[in-house]
């Protein structure tokens, strides 16, 4: 692998956790999306994210990167607290990681090659035949065969476009790794075939990951870990919002109703919960 040529500061190789996230809350507004979350990923975990919609998944994977500021709290990566970083370090720092987006988030406008070169062009000082080296091999890393090079996002089918997004995200070798719904709008097999990805990723390079996901076969599959956090609107006072942090093999057996009703998709006790409120309005 090509060499970062990005300012280096100093690391701590011994330190067990790449990411650490201590009292993280943060509001929009009046809205607390997260409360007071505190949690570690340890270097070459994958961590599974998981909860219904809108308890603050998103908001989370993108807080650890320094993509959202928190409210109160601290993210560490690698042992540095981001909000205090300069907005030159910080940059810095973001070319450590990769970022997998829900919907892929690849450029129209630009071929898949000129997609997945991006951040190297962006980042890198690389000649051009260095950058069309990194761009196939990323390519054949997630099983793609070079005569996609030229094609548009808009010619390839959804599974194709997700796996491209991969290959960019792979492009700068991320210590850290994130996926938002990586599966969402897929097929089965597909599906299966991100999951695949996810596990190879893991075995080919030191990466640490962290997947937001509503699928179970995904979880199942791929993480070391799960944690499952609760919409704040909906826990008692003083409750915490991580409801689950343990295996995926102890979902099923969690003695938390909300973590069993979630991992089946049993929306009795939710479905009495809005007639209440539909009741109350």
């Amino acid at each position: 692998m090509v060499a970062n040529h990005l300012e280096q500061l100093p690391t701590d190789p011994a330190a067990d956790n790449l990411v650490e996230v201590v009292g993280l809350t943060v509001d929009f507004g009046v809205q607390e999306v997260l409360r007071d979350i505190s949690l570690q990923v340890p270097r070459g975990e994958i961590l599974a994210l998981i909860g219904e919609s809108g308890c603050g998944k998103s908001v989370l994977l993108k807080s650890m990167i320094g993509l959202i500021k928190p409210t109160s709290g601290r993210v560490l990566f690698d042992g540095r607290e981001l909000s205090r970083l300069s907005d030159k370090i910080l940059t810095e720092q973001r070319a450590r990681f990769g970022f997998l987006f829900q919907q892929g988030a690849l450029f129209d406008s630009l071929t898949v090659g000129q997609n997945i070169a991006f951040p190297l062009r962006q980042h890198r000082k690389l000649s051009l035949a260095e950058v069309e080296l990194i761009v196939r091999d990323r390519l054949f890393d997630v099983g793609l065969p070079e005569a996609v090079v030229y094609k548009k996002p808009a010619e390839l089918s959804g599974g194709m476009r997700k796996r491209v997004a991969l290959a960019r995200a792979l492009a700068m070798d991320p210590e850290l790794l994130l996926y938002d719904e990586p599966t969402t709008g897929l097929d089965p097999i597909m599906s299966d075939v991100i999951n695949e990805l996810i596990l190879r990723t893991r075995q080919q390079y030191p990466v640490t990951s962290v997947v937001v996901t509503h699928d179970m076969h995904t979880v199942r599959k791929v993480a070391d870990r799960v944690v499952m956090v609760h919409p704040v609107p909906r826990l008692s006072d003083g409750e915490p919002q991580i409801i689950y942090d343990g295996p995926a093999s102890g979902l099923d057996e969690c003695e938390d109703r909300r973590v069993r009703q979630f991992i089946r998709g049993e929306a009795g006790e939710r479905l009495n919960e809005l007639r209440q409120l539909r009741a109350m309005g």
